[in-house]
């Protein structure tokens, strides 16, 4: 099986620029996990709940001066829609990642490939597996 078989097709950007205020709000309104932080037709970062409670609200700042920037994971691993399943789920392993941008063969992101996702397409040993080891402490 093939990652675009698998992945949610689309997703919802925003700029590093975009209010953390206004994330949360597309997190919570779209009922997903990580918003990607696009910049100069790039992906740059994703912004996820834990990054919101991590990075800003443990720090004491007022959340209403803060954007997306300011707590932001940089350098997202990647893959592509045409890999096989088996690589994907390999590499969101290794990396201990529960969601991955999913790219096209014009380096354009076309959906993200979540655990969900991956917990309908694969076997269930297989899902037990991948769900250990990216739970696995760091």
């Amino acid at each position: 099986m093939k990652v675009k078989q698998a992945m949610h097709e689309g997703c919802t950007w925003c700029t590093p620029d975009t209010p953390l205020l206004e994330v949360a709000k597309i997190l919570r309104d779209e009922d997903i996990g990580a918003v990607p932080v696009g910049e100069n037709d790039r992906l740059i970062g994703m912004v996820t709940d834990r990054d919101i409670a991590c990075r800003g609200v443990t720090q004491g700042r007022d959340l209403n001066s803060l954007t997306a920037r300011d707590v932001m994971t940089e350098g997202i691993q990647w893959c592509w829609e045409d890999d096989d399943m088996n690589t994907a789920i390999q590499k969101m392993e290794e990396q201990q990642l529960r969601r991955m941008p999913v790219m096209n063969t014009e380096k354009r992101m076309v959906g993200i490939l979540s655990l969900g996702d991956i917990s309908h397409a694969v076997a269930r040993k297989q899902i037990g597996e991948f769900a250990s080891a990216v739970s696995a402490h760091h």
